[in-house]
């Protein structure tokens, strides 16, 4: 999954691809370089991130999502906004990819499972969505209490008539959790994987992953620690990583697919 932002203010590449023509065309920069599906997204939740209007929201992904479908290439729209997602449908888009799980509008639940759409729901816990800031896991378990949360959001989306076939959890890796956070529940990613739904791992270029080197000075890029983050997800059956570069994380997902079968073709 590619990263397209069509923000001004996301953490890694805020305002590059503010303008829809130049953000259609990284995205078929990304597909030519492996990505399998584009995520569109109009509204930045870094730390400390403001959240926009929803026209501002619209305005921002609902023409680079339906560029793309005219094209032949899949997208999914990250969106916590039940009108934003609407449109996106709309406009042809794949995926609806909701950050709060569901949880920041009222009405999301109900234009899921309208779409008849393959959905995200992310774990984030928080009393306010707005932006990825705070650790709400300082006490307890994370792993069962990420499990637990995505259970029942899980179970949520199906009363409201989602189809059980088409939903995808993401355990929200860097989403008010700790670095010990984020590391507990990628360690605990068989645990994720062996349940019934599919799981998108979403750790490029955060934070946790900038601050595996700089114990040795280093800092700035954090694209070689999210491949090898790429490479396991895929080795312990990850359904999708979401990535910025495209590219390594194309070779490493192909490199687990060759070792795991021995180098025979697959699909």
């Amino acid at each position: 999954m590619g990263i397209v932002n069509v923000t001004e203010d996301s953490f890694s590449d805020g305002g590059r691809y503010l303008d829809p023509e130049v953000a259609v065309a990284h995205a078929r920069e990304l597909v030519a370089l492996g990505a399998d599906i584009i995520d569109v997204g109009g509204e930045s939740t870094r730390p400390g991130a403001v959240r926009v209007d929803p026209d501002v929201e619209l305005r921002r992904t609902t023409p680079v999502i339906r560029a793309l479908t005219e094209e032949g290439i899949p997208t999914s729209v990250d969106t916590m906004r039940a009108e934003v997602a609407a449109a996106a449908v709309d406009a042809g888009v794949a995926l609806i990819n909701d950050v709060s799980g569901g949880q920041a509008d009222p009405d999301m639940l109900r234009v899921m499972a309208q779409s008849g759409l393959p959905v995200c729901l992310m774990h984030w816990k928080t009393v306010r969505f707005g932006d990825a800031a705070g650790a709400a896991h300082t006490d307890g378990d994370v792993v069962a209490d990420v499990r637990r949360r995505l259970d029942a959001l899980a179970g949520e989306a199906q009363a409201a008539g989602i189809a059980p076939h088409n939903i995808i959890i993401d355990p929200g890796l860097g989403f008010a959790k700790t670095p010990e956070d984020n590391w507990a529940l990628l360690a605990a990613l068989p645990e994720f994987t062996a349940g019934p739904y599919p799981v998108l791992v979403g750790a490029s270029r955060k934070r946790f992953l900038a601050a595996v080197r700089s114990d040795r000075g280093l800092t700035g890029s954090a694209d070689p620690a999210t491949a090898a983050i790429t490479t396991l997800s895929a080795h312990h059956g990850a359904w999708a990583v979401r990535v910025h570069d495209v590219a390594v994380s194309r070779d490493a997902v192909d490199v687990a697919a060759a070792w795991r079968t021995g180098g025979t073709p697959h699909e």
